[in-house]
């Protein structure tokens, strides 16, 4: 499995893995239609969001203390650290927010089940609840881990292509890295 960090079409940062999106492995016998009304509705939330979330809980799962993570050459090694480690602490604070946020509301939600038919708002709650915490469990072990940060010349034009703002060319060169690094949908990650 592969991870990147590269800006997207609005110049922030994303990191995400080469694996495709799959269902989250949540399983609860008692209430599946429920859980799986939830999935539905989650998976209509962006796939930039979804494949970070991903990549996030990928590396929660994985045995090894170094990882590789492909970049935007153009970048030194102390820049693109010293740009990841931020990335990271930020992106620990807004998951540490959202799962403060979820926790008040999900009790709320949990009122709704009087109203009749299956509480999909508790479910679609709950469901975010477990990915942002399985999101933060890979945050910090990835805080932990030593990087290997890859130089990938795909990646350099797609960020030379950003800089000069050739829309034109956008698609050419998400392509082109969607070959190179096995990646698919990649357009709907870094672009629209």
């Amino acid at each position: 499995m592969q991870f990147f960090f590269v800006h997207d079409h609005r110049q922030n940062f994303r990191f995400f893995s080469s694996e495709p999106l799959h269902d989250i492995p949540v399983e609860f016998s008692r209430w599946k239609k429920l859980w799986t009304t939830a999935k539905q509705r989650l998976l209509l939330l962006p796939p930039r969001i979804l494949r970070q979330e991903q990549a996030f809980q990928n590396i929660a799962k994985l045995q090894e203390k170094n990882i590789s993570i492909h970049y935007a050459e153009h970048l030194g090694d102390k820049k693109i650290r010293r740009r990841f480690f931020f990335y990271l602490q930020k992106q620990k604070t807004k998951h540490i927010l959202l799962l403060s946020g979820e926790t008040i509301l999900l009790p709320v939600s949990g009122l709704l089940s009087l109203l009749p038919g299956p509480n999909v708002f508790f479910g679609v709650l709950a469901l975010l609840l477990y990915t942002h915490w399985q999101a933060l469990r890979g945050i910090r072990s990835l805080s932990k881990m030593e990087y290997n940060f890859l130089p990938s010349r795909p990646l350099s034009e797609w960020n030379d292509v950003l800089s000069a703002q050739r829309q034109s060319e956008y698609k050419e060169v998400l392509e082109r890295i969607e070959i190179a690094h096995h990646i698919t949908n990649l357009t709907k990650i870094l672009y629209k």
